[in-house]
């Protein structure tokens, strides 16, 4: 297994996370790192050690707030349980610091929320899962409907599987299309853009960079 380039890309576990949230923008993350020269890539939660997903997949962080290295990068996942855990003032006050030294903060689906709790978003053009839209923006934060959407150095993206999309524009932004295009290529993610029923008013397809 590949090293990583220096770089380090933390992902941020609690309880009951939302599985695809992590796990999707993860995937793409270990190609960046096996097949483009991407980041070392690691997990953290408050405690370390075992999590369990909202679904019931049962994952482990490797490391601790107590002791995790230095992050470039951090990732912080949603699920129904984003809105306990932007009420944890330990987990709230971690993710504000690691703003502070990290280059880049990214949230995927109601991870948003947790961000808004940590200050991130005021100011800032973000995106959440569509379920949450409104009380996102109620929070405050300036809330567009989009697939993913960067403003500055924090990321924002739709729910669940909207992860992988944003990951794949966060490599693309961070190390170039080519870098992107090896990760798609062995993910083999070329979603067909089918959309079944009558959902497509539910979809932000677009991107804001």
């Amino acid at each position: 297994m590949a090293e990583g380039d220096g770089r380090r890309f933390g992902f941020l576990m609690f309880d009951r996370y939302e599985e695809l949230d992590l796990i999707g923008p993860w995937e793409m993350a270990t190609m960046w790192r096996d097949y483009a020269g991407g980041p070392a890539c690691l997990t953290v939660s408050q405690n370390g050690g075992a999590v369990a997903c909202a679904k019931g997949l049962a994952t482990a962080a490797e490391h601790s707030f107590a002791d995790c290295p230095p992050l470039d990068y951090l990732l912080v996942p949603g699920g129904f349980s984003a809105f306990d855990e932007m009420k944890n003032q330990v987990l709230v006050d971690w993710v504000r610091a690691q703003a502070e030294t990290c280059q880049h903060v990214l949230s995927v689906c109601t991870g948003a929320f947790i961000l808004q709790a940590a200050g991130l978003l005021d100011g800032r053009q973000a995106t959440t899962h569509w379920k949450g839209m409104d009380g996102l923006r109620d929070l405050g934060a300036d809330v567009v409907k989009q697939r993913w959407v960067r403003d500055g150095t924090v990321w924002t993206s739709a729910g669940v599987s909207a992860g992988m999309d944003l990951a794949l524009g966060f490599i693309a932004e961070m190390d170039g299309e080519a870098a992107a295009a090896s990760v798609q290529h062995n993910a083999e993610y070329y979603p067909d853009g089918r959309i079944y029923g009558d959902n497509a008013s539910n979809l932000g397809l677009e991107n804001a960079v």
